[in-house]
């Protein structure tokens, strides 16, 4: 009987932590407007884990540009901008652009793509 009341509390609270994920996730996509899970292959895609440390993608332990861990809590984005979705998108796209002794490069990265890439830090708190 124990072990059936264990496994109920754990399937409740797996179920419970995965909703709140999922709310994380839908208020970040109505934030910027980008799908936080295209972010997350967006990110894979381009490379970004090669350079910054980012909470739940695999292989993204890079040590050159900041820990992306608590994003969405941050006040600025690269220590220049003030941290809001359409700021965060334009850094993403065009670094230099917004501070041209960034480390950061361009790596081409388009308009969808940035958005989702937004949505998926912007889910990070």
């Amino acid at each position: 009987m124990r072990s059936k009341l264990a496994a109920i509390l754990a399937l409740s609270a797996a179920i419970l932590l995965s909703g709140c994920g999922s709310a994380v996730e839908k208020a970040a996509a109505a934030v910027t407007g980008g799908d936080p899970l295209r972010g997350a292959a967006a990110i894979r895609r381009y490379g970004c884990g090669a350079c910054h440390t980012i909470p739940g993608v695999s292989g993204a332990h890079g040590m050159v540009g900041p820990n992306l861990g608590g994003f969405a809590s941050r006040m600025y984005i690269g220590g220049v901008i003030q941290n809001r979705p359409e700021h965060l998108v334009r850094w993403i796209q065009d670094p230099k652009g917004i501070d041209e002794k960034t480390a950061m490069p361009n790596l081409g990265i388009g308009a969808p793509d940035a958005t989702d890439i937004a949505a998926y830090l912007y889910s990070l708190r």
